[in-house]
C-alpha cells in the first residue's frame, strides 16, 4: 500500500516537472523571438553580368524542359546560369539522395561567384538537410536565395541567421507565370522599388502597419514549430499561402501557431492564395477567410486577404527579411516596399 502512495507521489511530481519544463520551454523560446527580433541583412542586388546557380533541394525535376523557361528568363536579364549536379537526379519523390541535394545547396553556398541560388522546384526534402547545411561561408558572403513552398524551410531558417530572401516563382513554374510574378522577381532581384495595391476583401480588417515581412507556406511553417527553423513572427508582418489542405488542418495548424505564440505578436497578416476543394469542404464551415480570422481575432493588427501569391500563376514576389508599410482601407489594401535604405 506505501509502494503504492509512493509511487502515485513519484508520478504526480513527475508530470508537475514535465508541464513546468514545458513552459518554461515556450517561455524561452518566446523570449528567444524577441532577441531575434534584429534588423536583416540583405544580400547585394543583382547586376548584369552575375552568375545564379539552379538547385534542387526537394522534389525532382522531369527533364530539362521544365526549367528552360526560367533559364531563358534569367538570361534575357544578363544573368549567367550554371546548374546544379544534381538537377536532374531522381532518387524516389527527390531530387536525389540527401546526399547529393546537400552537396549542391553546399557548392551553391559556398562559392563566392554564385550572386544568388533558385531552387528549381518545391514538393518536398528540404527539411531532410538543412541541419546538415553548413552556413559558415553564406553568413560570410550572403546572397540571395529564391524559391517558395517547401523552400520555406530555408527561409525560416535563413531569417534565424539574420540574412532576407525572396519569396518567387521558382524555374519550374516559369512556363505558365504571369508577366506580373516575372516582373517583381526581376525587381526584387536587382533592386527596384515596387508595391501592390489589392482589392480589398470584406474580411479585412482595417489599419496600417509597418514591419518586415516573413513567412511562406503554411504547412511548412507549421511544420518547424520547436525546431531551430521555428519562424520568429516577433513584431513581424507575417505572410501564409498553402494549397490543397482540408479546411480542419489549415484550422489546426492557424492553432498550432496561436498556441505556439506565433500569432500574438504580429504587427500584420497577409494571407495568400489557398487553394482547395471547396465542394468537399463546405461541411467544414466557413472559408479559409473565416478560419484565419477566427484564430487572429483577438489581436489587434491588420489582415490582409487574397494577396497575388502562393501555387498560383500570378505568384507574386515578396522580399522576406525586408520592411514594408501596408495600408488596408475599405476599398483598397496597398502593400510597398521602401529602397531608400539600402
Amino acid at each position: 500500500m506505501i509502494c503504492m502512495q509512493v509511487l502515485i507521489l513519484v508520478t504526480f511530481v513527475q508530470c508537475k516537472t514535465n508541464q513546468l519544463t514545458m513552459r518554461h520551454k515556450i517561455l524561452a523560446r518566446q523570449e528567444r523571438n524577441d532577441s531575434r527580433s534584429m534588423k536583416f541583412t540583405k544580400p547585394p542586388y543583382l547586376k548584369k553580368g552575375d552568375t545564379i546557380m539552379i538547385v534542387a533541394p526537394a522534389g525532382f525535376v522531369a527533364d530539362s524542359t521544365e526549367l528552360d523557361p526560367g533559364i531563358a528568363l534569367a538570361k534575357s536579364w544578363g544573368l549567367e546560369v550554371i546548374l546544379g549536379k544534381h538537377v536532374f537526379s531522381k532518387h524516389n519523390h527527390f531530387a536525389g539522395t540527401d546526399e547529393e541535394r546537400l552537396g549542391d545547396m553546399q557548392l551553391a553556398l559556398d562559392n563566392k561567384n554564385v550572386k544568388a541560388i533558385w531552387c528549381s522546384r518545391g514538393g518536398y526534402g528540404t527539411v531532410r538537410i538543412i541541419d546538415q547545411i553548413d552556413f559558415t561561408a553564406f553568413k560570410k558572403n550572403p546572397k540571395w536565395v529564391i524559391g517558395f513552398s517547401d523552400i520555406t524551410t530555408l527561409h525560416t531558417h535563413i531569417h534565424n541567421l539574420g540574412i532576407a530572401t525572396i519569396h518567387a516563382t521558382m524555374p519550374g513554374g516559369m512556363h505558365s507565370a504571369t508577366d506580373e510574378a516575372k516582373q517583381t522577381l526581376y525587381k526584387a532581384l536587382f533592386g527596384y522599388d515596387y508595391g501592390f495595391e489589392i482589392p480589398t476583401n470584406p474580411l479585412n480588417k482595417k489599419g496600417d502597419a509597418k514591419g518586415i515581412l516573413i513567412g511562406g507556406n503554411l504547412s511548412i511553417i507549421n511544420s518547424m514549430v520547436g525546431s531551430d527553423s521555428e519562424i520568429n513572427t516577433y513584431g513581424k508582418i507575417l505572410f501564409i499561402e498553402d494549397v490543397g489542405e482540408d479546411l480542419y488542418r489549415v484550422d489546426r495548424m492557424m492553432y498550432t501557431l496561436k498556441r505556439s505564440g506565433l500569432l500574438k505578436n504580429l504587427k500584420a497578416l497577409i494571407v495568400g492564395d489557398f487553394s482547395y476543394d471547396i465542394a468537399k469542404d463546405t461541411l467544414f464551415g466557413g472559408s479559409h477567410r473565416e478560419i484565419i480570422l477566427n484564430a487572429v481575432k483577438d489581436y489587434n493588427y491588420p489582415v490582409i486577404f487574397d494577396f497575388p501569391g502562393g501555387h498560383i500563376k500570378d505568384n507574386r514576389t515578396l522580399i522576406f527579411g525586408k520592411e514594408i508599410n501596408i495600408e488596408v482601407n475599405e476599398s483598397t489594401s496597398k502593400i510597398y516596399y521602401s529602397f531608400l535604405d539600402n
